[in-house]
């Protein structure tokens, strides 16, 4: 093997792809977090986090409204280019949160919307 390409073969690649359309790919709460995660995700000790992964990247922002506008809960992190939106706060808030996000997106720009899932 040359040293070219030994240089290439110890290099870790991430491919990330997007589906076409439009849709919230993951909706998930989880209950409950323990305060190793909420560290490591940078958000205080709270009750539940809110995770959404949406395409076109840019619905994070969207989401991130309809979220804040649904229920007593802050965003802990949004990012317009992967699509990301993580939220926090009560149990119940979060809830309520996800399922707006969710329902405002199919029904109002005709989205396709995922299961909520809890942990």
């Amino acid at each position: 093997m040359s040293e070219q390409e030994n240089l290439f073969s110890n290099k870790e690649r991430i491919i990330q792809e997007y589906v076409p359309g439009k849709q919230v790919t993951l909706a998930h709460l989880i209950a409950h977090p323990g305060q190793e995660l909420c560290k490591k995700i940078g958000v205080p000790a709270v009750d539940a986090i809110g995770i959404m992964t949406l395409t076109p990247g840019e619905t994070a922002i969207i989401a991130g409204d309809i979220a804040l506008k649904a229920a007593e809960v802050q965003i802990g992190f949004l990012d317009r280019f992967t699509g990301a939106l993580v939220i926090y706060g009560s149990v119940g808030a979060v809830e309520e949160s996800l399922k707006m996000v969710n329902d405002k997106l199919e029904k109002l720009l005709n989205y396709t919307p995922c299961k909520l899932t809890i942990t």
